[in-house]
């Protein structure tokens, strides 16, 4: 199992600087930061994938990522992508280095209030939902000046970029235009000059569609079952 995981991360990786040469519109040599995505996963799975060379790791749910956290520490990178509640907050940022799924100014506003508790700078992403999928959050294109303008004033928080989630379609072309509109809208937000912020993350892509995303100019993918397979329940 150990060699899997080993053999499917190295795949990845080399399929995402396979994808970074394929790209047109983006620097070809741009860094591309791998999250392991390790949600319903052992933490034997999780050293597995350390051990290959895995220095970022994602967390769906703030339960099951603090049990982790307890055992991994601080060896590791740890990102936040799922949906997160306001009341799971004080617990999330204890541990998360960067929350990619800040989709709301209510929620910032919870985390900046939470950091600020532990003395703490949180690093976050705000979550666009540009498609407008009902079943996924995430702030729409034509709110988002507005709400970077007020989340950069919070004083516990860092904004360092974007995420978004392409709808699952069964062809995956169809991400494409998305992904491609996205890294647009990241590099108009990284030339408005935002106080209290350092804008250098576009976090989309994931097992079905990272190699799209990174030829589009995502510089953060995540990543669960093409490197640790079918998830554990």
């Amino acid at each position: 199992m150990g060699q899997e995981i080993a053999e499917r991360y190295q795949n990845v990786a080399a399929k995402i600087e396979a994808a970074k040469q394929r790209r047109t519109t983006v620097p070809k040599d741009a860094a591309v930061t791998l999250v392991a995505v390790t949600k319903n996963h052992d933490v034997a799975a999780m050293r597995e994938a350390i051990a290959a060379g895995a220095t970022n790791v994602g967390e769906n749910r703030v339960q099951e990522a603090k049990g982790k956290f307890a055992e991994i520490g601080n060896s590791v990178t740890w990102h936040l992508i799922g949906h997160l509640q306001t009341n799971k907050v004080r617990q999330a940022v204890k541990f998360s280095d960067l929350i990619h799924s800040v989709d709301s100014l209510h929620l910032a506003e919870t985390i900046s209030s939470e950091a600020a508790r532990i003395d703490k700078v949180q690093d976050i992403l705000v979550q666009v939902n540009l498609a407008k999928e009902d079943s996924k959050s995430g702030v729409y294109r034509e709110n988002l000046q507005e709400v970077l303008q007020a989340v950069t004033k919070l004083p516990n928080l860092r904004l360092r970029g974007l995420m978004c989630m392409a709808p699952n379609y069964d062809d995956v072309e169809k991400c494409r235009p998305l992904f491609r509109e996205m890294y647009k809208i990241y590099q108009q937000i990284k030339e408005m000059g935002l106080p209290a912020s350092n804008i250098d993350m576009l976090s989309m892509g994931m097992t079905h569609d990272y190699e799209i995303a990174v030829e589009e100019g995502a510089n953060v993918v995540r990543v669960g079952t093409a490197i640790f397979g079918p998830r554990q329940y």
